[in-house]
């Protein structure tokens, strides 16, 4: 049917989607990746987060034990204290996960920004369009993610407080910097257990997302007939453009006819005007040509307005194939042309002196 989408989007096609907002974009790929290195930067970070917040905590302990009344002073400092270790403790984490984030997304949408993504959209409101979606094959894919996410994160959890439990009790034994720095490495262990998973589930939604992408693109025989018409033309209308391009263009060279010094025909194929000014030009230039019809048009013009007419059939040939309109003769016909030219000038000086 031709009006079945079996074709592969075209690159105009794919650039007017990518200006409405319409990519690809696997967020799999974001929140694992990004997640991975924010548990990572934890571990980079933490010997500085448990010597801030130690160094916190004892400060308010002595203050604790020291202070009879809190003013209102005193609690405003308090609070920007609290803001400060927040932020050394925590926006080193957020500023990275942040970061990680924008890189992972502008790595698959190269940065792109688009406000039509903003604008509101009355279907976006409709119930049943939300059904549709929660019942199509993405909806599906999107729960089959959701529930192996959810099984292979137990099963590991599982497995690894399973290995850990006989190391619990020892915690009571260990420092308050001991047990979180233990309590660390078990969650970063759970973390490279579900690592594996997770990007093997990144990568899956990774290449679903672009074949989705792509099946929803595709395009009918017709819409790509309808783009190239758009882009290129409608070619009956292109056809008529060039023709009455040629049209015009030929009405003009036959105007410059009247101006030509000499025109040199092959009897009834080919018909070429030469023109020489020696103060604009290096060379004679060929102002008028044609083949057939067009050379007995030349030829009558000629004849109409006392320019002279000279057959030499080679001169007349290669001078047609060889140069174009406007343009100066070649070397190679420097010595036909002028002996031409010295003939009729001879003509014209005869005329005169008559």
């Amino acid at each position: 049917m031709a009006g079945e989408k079996t074709e592969k989007a075209t690159p105009k096609r794919k650039q007017d989607e990518r200006k409405k907002g319409n990519i690809f974009l696997s967020h799999e790929v974001v929140s694992v990746f990004s997640l991975l290195i924010m548990f990572y930067s934890f571990k980079l970070f933490a010997p500085h987060f448990i010597q801030t917040i130690e160094l916190n905590i004892s400060d308010f302990i002595t203050l604790a034990a020291t202070m009879d009344t809190v003013t209102a002073s005193d609690m405003q400092k308090f609070f920007i204290d609290g803001c400060i270790a927040f932020g050394v403790t925590a926006l080193p984490l957020l500023l990275v996960g942040s970061l990680a984030t924008i890189i992972f997304t502008g790595a698959q949408t190269r940065f792109l920004f688009s406000s039509k993504l903003l604008e509101f959209k009355g279907s976006r409101m409709n119930p049943l369009n939300g059904l549709k979606k929660m019942f199509s094959l993405r909806g599906l894919i999107e729960l089959t993610k959701s529930v192996i996410k959810i099984v292979v994160l137990s099963v590991i959890l599982y497995q690894e407080f399973k290995k850990q439990i006989p190391l619990i009790p020892r915690l009571m034994d260990m420092s308050v910097q001991q047990s979180v720095v233990q309590v660390g490495i078990i969650i970063l262990s759970i973390v490279k257990s579900a690592a594996i998973m997770f990007i093997f589930l990144a990568l899956f939604d990774y290449f679903y997302q672009w074949w989705d992408y792509e099946k929803n693109l595709r395009m009918s025989k017709q819409e790509i007939k309808e783009e190239y018409k758009q882009t290129e033309g409608d070619p009956q209308i292109k056809g008529k453009i060039k023709e009455r391009q040629q049209q015009q263009a030929r009405r003009r060279m036959m105007q410059a006819v009247p101006s030509a010094d000499v025109v040199i025909r092959n009897p009834t194929h080919f018909a070429v005007a030469i023109r020489y000014d020696a103060q604009k030009n290096r060379a004679p230039i060929v102002v008028a040509k044609g083949a057939d019809l067009i050379a007995l048009k030349i030829v009558e013009i000629a004849e109409q307005n006392g320019v002279t007419v000279m057959e030499n059939r080679p001169l007349a040939r290669g001078l047609y194939e060889t140069v174009d309109l406007d343009q100066e003769i070649p070397d190679q016909f420097y010595q036909p042309v002028a002996e031409v030219l010295a003939f009729v000038y001879s003509l014209k000086k005869k005329d005169l002196k008559q």
